[in-house]
């Protein structure tokens, strides 16, 4: 029985052993294969995130030498290397490098190796330094063929040398980036916060950026948009207010448009004073390859005046820096409004609209505002009155005399204003001084045409010119003043209009002084206003 027992068993047994094989074989090459596919991404990973495959992958793209103090290289979880100490240097002849990292680290993915990518690059301590544009040597840089998925470089620094070698590099502090997709096929996204220097204030940006044009890089594109908030204006000297800013970009990089607005809620000619909120909207473009900026229109706002402006702020071939060139353009502003922002006295001298036209001219430097800016252009008030009741008194004083009418040394509660009609003239600045000639203006009875200056530094005021009235000049005074003028009055030239006296106003902006100018013969010189029909 034990014989007839057995036999099924070992029958069985045989009947299995095909199906074991087939399960073995199948198993070991599974094994074999796992083996195999692991030796290959072990190689692929030896090779991809090697010392020399990476060292080389880094040169070839910054076209620089590099040293490292630290290299390790990564296999699990993710492949990848971790480099310290990591430094750029390019060209024979720059010795300061131009990148150090702390802490470079690369994290890739098993089946993002045969795809040429890397998942993630985080750079730790990233500094960058850019040598004055012109002194250093060309790149000749060869494009990796690795795709990047995020770079991150929070808490780095790029700074910009200097052709000055006693001026400070500018310094931009980037609290956060983060670029996306970075690859020789198509454009970056980045993110950036950026602590911009000059004027001090943060700066956000997001879009898009390239792809790098190799051996063009004025025809990159790039796109985004910006808000910039809390930059500080009182580093330019003379000027002060904290200003902010939001906008949107696109184009390539030898030629972005710009479009946007500011707001700065506290401006002010520091001599003056007087905190203005001044608005803005602009459109410009921007040549990032030099770093100069075209305004196409900007119109700004303040209290209840509009001006128009367009211009560049760009580099000059007979200067270092930056020179601003704005021309000005209003045909509604207010007198009070101008005089307002350079002026610190507390009332305007005058009110009423003024159209104007000026070329303006900002050169770099530290030179004061008012010392350093330069203006040339021409201005017309159609009427205007005095703010402060002494000087309207005189100018009614003297419009009356004027036409024959007899003052009482005091203008009565119910008289209306003398209203200063025709203002126009040229004028230029230049040291904080403007000159002015061919100045002419009118009142009921009389009109004028003066040359001279105002200080905007003191306040002083130097006119000169001459006076037609209607009537005898003698008319234009009481009591002492009168019998001296009756006395001379056959010495001035006559005209079928009036007389024509020479005048002179001096003093300051808020105590001006109005005198006739006997003594004075560059005053005979100045062309008399011409009488009205």
């Amino acid at each position: 029985m034990s014989q007839a027992t057995a036999t099924p068993s070992v029958q069985s047994a045989t009947r299995q052993q095909p199906g074991q094989r087939h399960w073995r074989k199948l198993v070991l090459i599974l094994v074999i294969a796992a083996a195999v596919f692991f030796t290959i991404t072990l190689v692929l990973c030896h090779h991809a995130f090697g010392r020399a495959a990476v060292l080389q992958d880094l040169q070839e793209a910054s076209d620089s030498q590099l040293e490292v103090r630290n290299f390790r290289q990564v296999f699990f979880p993710h492949p990848g290397c971790v480099l310290e100490g990591l430094t750029f240097r390019h060209g024979h002849a720059q010795t300061h490098p131009l990148i150090t990292i702390e802490k470079l680290t690369i994290r890739g993915s098993y089946l993002g190796i045969l795809s040429m990518r890397v998942d993630r690059i985080t750079a730790d301590g990233l500094r960058v330094f850019i040598p004055a544009f012109g002194t250093g040597e060309a790149f000749q840089t060869t494009p990796s063929k690795v795709t990047i998925g995020v770079l991150v470089a929070n808490g780095a620094a790029i700074e910009f040398g200097s052709d000055d070698p006693n001026q400070q590099p500018l310094r931009f502090d980037i609290h956060e980036a983060t670029l996306r997709d970075v690859g020789p096929h198509g454009p970056l996204t980045y993110q950036v916060k950026v602590h911009n220097p000059e004027p001090p204030g943060e700066v956000s940006a997001q879009g898009k950026f390239g792809a790098w044009r190799v051996g063009n890089a004025a025809e990159t594109p790039i796109s985004g948009e910006y808000t910039f908030e809390q930059a500080d204006l009182s580093v330019y000297q003379g000027v002060a207010g904290k200003l902010s800013s939001k906008g949107k970009f696109s184009g390539k990089l030898a030629h972005i448009d710009i479009s946007g607005a500011t707001d700065t809620p506290d401006f002010e000619v520091k001599s003056s004073k007087h905190p203005v909120q001044l608005t803005t909207e602009f459109t410009a473009y921007v040549d990032a390859m030099h770093g100069d900026t075209f305004l196409k229109h900007v119109g700004a706002d303040f209290w209840k005046t509009h001006v128009d402006a367009e211009g560049s702020i760009a580099g000059s071939a007979d200067s270092k820096g930056k020179i601003a060139l704005i021309n000005l353009k209003a045909s509604n502003a207010r007198i009070e409004d101008l005089l307002r922002l350079f002026v610190d006295a507390s009332r305007p001298a005058m009110s009423g609209a003024v159209t104007l036209q000026a070329h303006t001219e900002i050169p770099p430097g530290d030179e004061k505002f008012l010392k350093k800016i330069k203006l040339r252009g021409s201005f017309g008030l159609a009427a205007g009155t005095f703010s402060k009741p002494s000087t309207q008194q005189d100018v009614n004083q003297l419009s009356a005399g004027a036409q024959g009418e007899k003052q009482k040394g005091e203008k009565q509660k119910d008289d209306p204003e003398t209203v200063l009609s025709d203002l126009t003239g040229q004028a230029e600045l230049r040291q904080g001084i403007a000159r002015f000639s061919d100045l002419s203006f009118g009142v009921p009875g009389a009109a004028a045409r003066m040359d001279g200056t105002f200080n905007l530094i003191n306040s002083k005021v130097d006119l000169h010119g001459q006076l037609q009235v209607d009537t005898k000049i003698s008319n234009t005074e009481t009591g002492a003043k009168a019998l001296l003028l009756k006395a001379v009055e056959p010495f001035f030239k006559k005209k079928k209009k009036g007389e024509i006296i020479p005048v002179r106003i001096s003093g300051t902006y808020s105590h001006p002084s109005f005198g006739l100018d006997l003594d004075d013969k560059k005053t005979q010189k100045i062309q008399p206003p011409q009488p009205k029909p």
